[in-house]
């Protein structure tokens, strides 16, 4: 299959509500509809989380980002900018999104990908995709196809074809969380 037929898939499978496994610009995904709580619902269950931590967000560009979080500080988009690998944001004022996908706090971490396919994937799907690592909570994350566990593969409705043969090493995102009022912490480097 390829690259375009298989995010034309994906994109029909998460319109419809479903849940896919994708690769991102970190570990493999977990994801679906970032504005449909039951996908969202879906997403937890299969991770076996708990509905009160948060998941991450992936989207193609900042302007997507804009439509999603509400007076983001400019202090937001200098780090964003000056990243030298993949960063996660976490913002205050998330608008527009799942309910069950926003923090307790009103809080969100998004994440503007780089790399081609789940930034072509979010690019198509027009909206914010989940994505969450490719693991039952408290497992190690899938850096590559091979290491997604049967049941995982078995619990979704679609998993893309591109990158499978993939094996290399890949790591988590960092995260930082920056609040309304420009103040930053670092959650994970």
């Amino acid at each position: 299959m390829n690259i375009q037929d298989d995010i034309k898939k994906a994109v029909e499978v998460m319109r419809q509500g479903g849940v896919i496994l994708y690769p991102t610009d970190t570990v493999w995904g977990i994801g679906c509809d970032a504005t449909n709580a039951e996908a969202v619902a879906k997403v937890y269950k299969i991770k076996r989380r708990d509905d009160s931590k948060a998941l991450i967000c992936l989207v193609d560009s900042d302007v997507r980002l804009q439509r999603y979080v509400r007076n983001a500080p400019e202090v937001a988009w200098q780090v964003m900018e000056l990243a030298t690998k993949p960063t996660t944001v976490i913002f205050d004022n998330a608008v527009n999104l799942a309910p069950n996908l926003i923090a307790e706090d009103g809080s969100i971490a998004m994440r503007i990908t780089q790399e081609p396919f789940s930034k072509e994937l979010c690019y198509r799907f027009q909206k914010p995709i989940v994505s969450t690592s490719a693991n039952i909570s408290g497992e190690p994350a899938a850096e590559n196809y091979k290491d997604i566990s049967e049941e995982l593969l078995g619990a979704v409705d679609y998993v893309c074809y591109s990158r499978r043969q993939e094996k290399k090493p890949h790591t988590p995102s960092s995260i930082i969380r920056i609040k309304a009022d420009g103040q930053v912490e670092i959650i994970r480097k």
